[in-house]
């Protein structure tokens, strides 16, 4: 695998990644969304192979077979979610820096593996409260996967240390303006 830049944006569900990243990707062209696997059922309204690949377990465990990921992980029972190592070379091969949305284990694993080509930012709800609210409000959780986001949550926000930024994201446009600064100076570096 050749090497080029990456960003790694990581938080518990709710902390408000995937809003900052889409405002990212929308207001600098030299970044391209990594998209990842996934065996959970997918939701209405999103596209294979533009939200996630969505993969079978059997598919899934064959390509972790196969050493086809970057990182993988088994999340809340059973799902797996992971970063096909064909994703990075698509983007590369655009001569863009590739983009992470993924949980905090993911993101630690990916920085581990691009060292000082990558940049890990954990973006830090204001409150446990705050993070239930907001994955209330998205309606897209029973109460017991609410409760296991929430759990899960506490405890990913323990691992906020192993990062070298921080991203508080307690108003948006504040946390977005931080994000585009974050970015663009690593990217420039």
């Amino acid at each position: 695998m050749k090497t080029g830049k990456v960003v790694i944006f990581c938080a518990p569900s709710g902390s408000g990644k995937t809003t900052i990243v889409k405002h990212l990707l929308q207001h600098n062209a030299q970044l391209q969304f990594s998209v990842s696997a996934c065996t959970r059922a997918q939701r209405t309204g999103e596209v294979n192979a533009k939200d996630y690949y969505f993969l079978s377990q059997e598919e899934f465990k064959a390509r972790i077979a196969n050493q086809d990921f970057l990182e993988y992980e088994e999340v809340y029972g059973g799902n797996f979610y992971g970063t096909l190592k064909t994703e990075i070379d698509r983007i590369w091969a655009m001569g863009k820096v590739v983009v992470f949305d993924v949980d905090v284990v993911g993101g630690l694993n990916i920085k581990k593996y691009f060292g000082q080509n990558a940049l890990a930012v954990f973006v830090k709800p204001p409150s446990v409260a705050v993070l239930e609210e907001r994955l209330r409000f998205r309606s897209t959780e029973t109460e017991e996967t609410l409760q296991m986001r929430v759990g899960k949550a506490v405890k990913e926000l323990a691992y906020e240390t192993q990062f070298e930024q921080v991203l508080l994201n307690e108003d948006l446009p504040t946390a977005l303006a931080a994000a585009e600064k974050l970015v663009e100076n690593f990217i420039s570096n």
